[in-house]
């Protein structure tokens, strides 16, 4: 029995978002987060043919960085942390999950089948891969066959069109750990509403199939309560929440209010101390610099600061502007 089936229900999970769930941000979390609120953290997703390139290797490998900081929250909040991996040869899922499992201390492993980026779905990874279930079962079978971790996978309910209880059928077929489905299609991108409803489709095909694996639902989760209600309203195991955070890093947190200007800059400022004591902020300052609008609004004066804050160049510019407010 993995991890994922000893969780109490309903089990809350970060999503795992490029160039936004570094160890950084998920430190920051971390230290944000109330007990039984927050239960798995995922990494950024990392190319799998990226890790096996010599060169390619040090543009990725950091993708999978988790700071003695951020182990030390994990130990203390009882969170799991998952390594998110892409790609459509199996033989390198293969290679890739045995490092991981020897090399680096993660809790599981998740298979991202479910980004919808054109030019990556174009070379039949990630949602590429629901339109290629024999190649989707089989990079399953490979990765779990490579590993005593649980191997999960986060997709979608279709390509082009609707194709849940089809696709599904696919991906179950392979017994994954655990099951996050999206609400669109790779078609839809991030338009429209997700469909709650056919994300439960899966999880009944699921239980109809006698499989105990969990079936998280993903899409449009605004908050903790939210989150909550949606696994009760479909019966499901669990939610994960991504771009919520962007609207509220309090997220994960039982007891909800409206932080004050200076909460709001304290943490930014946080974010950016770590965020330079980590990756150093003069090369990757833009990176830094998108996080900003997270925390420059809801208050008397923030669209200006905010416009300030996007032409920083340096921690210094930030530490100035923050001052002066």
């Amino acid at each position: 029995m993995s991890f994922w089936n000893t969780i109490d229900q309903p089990i809350i999970a970060l999503a795992p978002m490029e160039d936004v769930t570094d160890t950084v941000l998920r430190e920051l979390l971390l230290g944000l987060t109330d007990p039984d609120c927050l239960h798995v953290v995922m990494t950024e997703f990392v190319s799998t043919d990226g890790l096996l390139h010599k060169k390619a290797r040090q543009r990725v490998i950091h993708r999978l960085l988790i700071t003695d900081s951020e182990r030390a929250l994990l130990k203390e909040k009882g969170v799991k942390i998952v390594a998110q991996i892409w790609g459509n040869t199996p033989e390198n899922y293969a290679k890739v999950v045995k490092e991981i499992t020897v090399e680096m201390e993660f809790d599981g492993i998740d298979i991202n089948m479910g980004c919808p980026v054109p030019k990556v779905v174009a070379r039949g990874c990630c949602s590429g891969l629901i339109g290629n279930p024999a190649l989707a079962k089989e990079i399953i079978l490979a990765a779990k066959e490579s590993t005593h971790l649980p191997v999960s996978v986060k997709t979608r309910i279709g390509l082009k069109s609707i194709a849940t209880e089809e696709w599904i059928g696919h991906v179950l077929e392979a017994k994954p750990a655990a099951l996050t489905i999206h609400g669109r299609t790779q078609k839809q991108m991030s338009d429209g509403l997700a469909s709650w409803e056919e994300i439960a489709k899966a999880a009944r095909l699921r239980d109809q199939l006698g499989l105990e694996l969990p079936v998280l639902g993903n899409g449009d989760i605004q908050s903790l309560e939210e989150a909550r209600a949606k696994c009760a309203e479909f019966a499901l195991d669990g939610a994960m929440i991504g771009r919520g955070i962007f609207h509220n890093p309090w997220i994960f947190m039982d007891e909800q209010r409206e932080r004050t200007k200076e909460e709001k800059l304290d943490l930014l400022w946080k974010h950016t101390e770590l965020f330079d004591r980590v990756w150093g902020s003069t090369k990757n300052f833009h990176i830094l610099r998108h996080y900003y609008s997270i925390y420059s609004k809801g208050f008397p004066g923030a669209a200006d600061l905010r416009a300030r804050l996007m032409q920083t160049e340096c921690i210094a510019d930030v530490e100035k502007i923050i001052a002066s407010n």
